[in-house]
């Protein structure tokens, strides 16, 4: 597969232009990569209208993802969930409502305070993490039955944080048979539609996809997709790079750009078998973890979830013997530690795994702090409650106020109380729990 991105910047290097124009480097080096930096120049072509190189490069993600069309972001899937979630507003003057899964990334939340969204929340039976929102197609089926008005879309997060994968396909028939679309952020999941069965959301169903192609591919931070289906409402593929250009900066990275380029000759060549053996690799890994006491967690391929306190470990006690051992966990909190692994892993990376789980040995489990979110109150919309005048308090001193922005760290970047919402002595308790000392509230007079 060409890599007209990567091979017009090549050129341009190799003319040894003076270059007039941005950026102020003028490809001259401090870091070591400035000559591959450059703006949108005669023959660059532009992300926000593109129809030349770039417009070449997205077509062939589209072959590869088998997508209607993939659109690239150099700001991340963050900037591709926005866009995503305006696609399915059709008239201004009516507010639309997303049904959603309760574990979004607070990008969500940020999109349809400027989109000015109404959200109702689709809560699962059990909910024992703020990452995990395991939800059915049944319960999807009863959200949108007992709904206020008809949702613009329903909107899953999948795979999450904790390595747990919806069943896409279950509920995009739901969504489908009362004609509403079905979003997915699959920030963490872009190499499914690689896997043997492909399990990819736009594969399984859904209409629309945002993907952080750096967290599992081999691309530079920030490059993400946007992908349409083939099967999406026809306005999603006219209206997408609009989308994206209302939220996206006008200076876009062409380091990112040829990252999202080169990846796609990579994707081409091979990567299926190198992501099956990686895979097998893992469960190998997962095994010996398995043997050794340590409980593991999730369905997603490429990731190691260890339930720390089911394995006598406080997460971060754990966290910390990973890294004297020269492993570097993807998250860790109280109770859980993350490992994500790529075929750009080394075998010397598994082997540091093992040394670790073949030397520290399980211990009693330690009991867990019931999880218990409470079903949301709102006394605001999420727009008018983030753009409200507000006061950062102490956790302590919330009790009762309107949450105004969500206080989250990142990751995992999930909000506990979301804009517009009181918060309660059990939101109080969250906080308490991972770690959030203030929250800023709606200032009330």
């Amino acid at each position: 597969m060409d890599t007209p991105i990567a091979d017009f910047v090549k050129n341009y290097i190799k003319s040894d232009s003076s270059r007039f124009h941005m950026p102020g480097h003028k490809g001259k080096g401090f870091l070591g990569f400035e000559s591959y930096d450059i703006t949108e120049i005669d023959g660059a072509d532009v992300l926000g209208a593109a129809d030349g190189i770039i417009k070449k490069s997205e077509d062939n993600a589209s072959s590869l993802f088998s997508s209607a069309h993939t659109f690239y972001t150099t700001q991340g899937s963050s900037t591709a969930i926005c866009a995503m979630l305006s696609l399915v507003r059709d008239n201004a003057n009516d507010r639309p409502l997303i049904l959603a899964a309760r574990n979004v990334h607070k990008s969500f939340i940020h999109a349809c305070a400027l989109l000015d969204y109404d959200i109702e929340w689709i809560m699962p039976r059990e909910m024992a993490h703020i990452t995990k929102c395991i939800i059915s197609s049944h319960d999807v089926e009863t959200a949108i039955n007992s709904c206020s008005k008809k949702p613009s879309a329903v909107f899953v997060t999948s795979p999450d944080y904790l390595g747990n994968i919806q069943d896409i396909a279950s509920i995009s028939e739901v969504c489908h048979k009362h004609d509403v679309p079905l979003l997915a952020d699959n920030a963490h999941g872009a190499y499914l539609a690689f896997t043997n069965p492909r399990m990819h959301p736009l594969y399984l169903g859904a209409d629309a996809c945002a993907d952080s192609a750096h967290k599992t591919l081999p691309v530079l931070t920030g490059g993400a997709y946007l992908h349409v289906s083939p099967k999406a409402p026809k306005n999603f593929l006219q209206k997408a790079r609009d989308a994206l250009t209302l939220f996206s900066s006008t200076s876009p990275s062409y380091l990112i750009l040829q990252s999202l380029d080169i990846c796609n000759a990579y994707l081409s060549d091979g990567f299926e078998k190198k992501l099956s053996e990686c895979i097998e690799n893992i469960k190998k890994t997962k095994k010996i973890i398995s043997e050794n006491g340590f409980c593991i967690l999730g369905s997603e391929p490429l990731k190691i979830v260890i339930d720390a306190k089911e394995s006598g470990f406080i997460g971060y006690e754990l966290a910390d013997i990973l890294k004297s051992n020269k492993n570097e966990p993807e998250f860790y909190d109280e109770d859980y530690v993350v490992l994500m692994i790529t075929p750009e892993n080394r075998d010397e990376d598994f082997e540091r795994i093992k040394h670790v789980f073949e030397t520290v040995r399980a211990k009693m489990p330690i009991t867990k702090k019931m999880f218990d979110l409470p079903i949301p109150s709102c006394a605001m919309t999420v727009r008018e409650a983030m753009f409200s005048h507000s006061e950062n308090v102490d956790v302590s001193a919330s009790l009762g106020k309107i949450c105004a922005m969500p206080s989250v760290s990142c990751p995992p970047a999930v909000p506990i109380a979301v804009s517009g919402e009181v918060i309660t002595e059990k939101h109080i308790a969250l906080f308490e729990h991972y770690g959030i000392d203030r929250v800023k509230v709606v200032l009330q007079h």
